[in-house]
């Protein structure tokens, strides 16, 4: 199957994702990085801890496919991703997933997932990120980038040409500070967007397995802070407050709901109330507060049932995800503002 049999629509999100890949190269030059390393890799996939690590990845899959089942959208996956695991040898503290179900662990990072649970979180995180089709959204948004960049250089050289060559100097100029402006203001943030959603959903998945999330908060909170500079996979999760409170709050809210079939995981969430201080908008009147999750209407500037402040914030008419003044278009899907 290829990418444009299935719908467009990321069943765990609700959205369409933003989207500029050739699909088939796409998947090409991943699997090639992919076998390239596996080929020349010492694989402990026969070893006790192989073996663990494989029957971990195998439940994890198996819950996915159960929920996809569930609301109807195992086109998201149904010979489109090709899953594969394997533990490798190597002290690197890490693990990844590329985009259609290549999951490698590297041995180093059993040294502190050092339970089946911790095993889990680290693979259902890394599974989110392929699932949730990260990879494909961020080189989207970097070719978007690049292109914008691009233009903007011809057209500097084409002022050169008509003897405009002080005005192609300033643009040449401008389209530098913009390209640095979008890496650290745009590139970067959307990360640790997507990062939030990985955690979320990576702990759906382990819950959806059967596993415990319970003491993921602490393992996560202790690891990423003591040890960050060591550890490749938590120096490049950057742990925080947030992270943290985002975590606690969906233990909280599975222990009070027990279906998540009938809207996405992800998509109908209100951001946790410490990364976005504005309140969630659900509709055209209607608002939820970040603090306790009642509703309020649009223009209210306090919450009624706590009392918390809402602060004005801006939000993509398409998919409702932040964006920032001045954005010419949605760094989640795409859209145009």
């Amino acid at each position: 199957m290829v990418k444009d049999d299935r719908s467009a629509i990321n069943p765990f999100t609700g959205k369409k994702h933003f989207d500029m890949v050739n699909d088939d190269k796409f998947l090409q030059d991943s699997y090639n990085e992919y076998y390239g390393m596996i080929n020349q890799a010492q694989l402990l996939d026969n070893t006790q801890n192989g073996q663990i690590v494989i029957n971990v990845a195998v439940k994890l899959i198996n819950a996915v496919n159960d929920y996809l089942s569930k609301i109807g959208r195992l086109d998201y996956v149904e010979d489109y991703y090709d899953w594969d695991v394997h533990l490798v040898a190597d002290n690197t503290v890490n693990a990844f997933c590329m985009p259609g179900g290549k999951i490698v662990m590297f041995s180093g990072i059993l040294s502190v997932a050092n339970t089946e649970e911790k095993i889990a979180f680290i693979l259902g995180h890394e599974m989110a990120h392929a699932l949730l089709d990260h990879s494909r959204t961020r080189i989207s948004a970097q070719n978007a980038q690049n292109a914008i960049s691009s233009a903007a250089w011809i057209g500097s050289f084409a002022m050169d040409l008509v003897g405009l060559g002080g005005l192609g100097s300033l643009t040449r100029a401008a389209t530098n500070v913009a390209s640095i402006g979008s890496q650290y203001f745009l590139m970067n943030p959307w990360g640790r967007d997507q990062e939030l959603e990985a955690d979320r959903l990576g702990m759906m998945i382990i819950h959806w397995a059967g596993y415990d999330i319970s003491h993921i908060p602490h393992f996560w909170q202790d690891m990423s802070s003591q040890n960050s500079n060591d550890h490749d996979f938590f120096s490049t999760h950057p742990a925080d407050s947030k992270r943290i409170a985002a975590m606690n709050e969906l233990i909280v809210e599975i222990e009070n709901q027990d279906d998540f079939s009938s809207e996405p995981v992800i998509g109908s969430v209100p951001a946790p109330k410490d990364e976005f201080k504005d309140a969630h908008l659900t509709g055209g009147d209607v608002k939820v507060c970040p603090k306790c999750g009642a509703s309020a209407g649009a223009d209210d500037k306090f919450c009624t049932n706590c009392g918390y402040k809402f602060e004005d914030g801006l939000r993509c008419g398409n998919c409702g995800d932040s964006i920032n003044v001045g954005d010419k278009f949605c760094t989640n899907c795409g859209n145009k503002i």
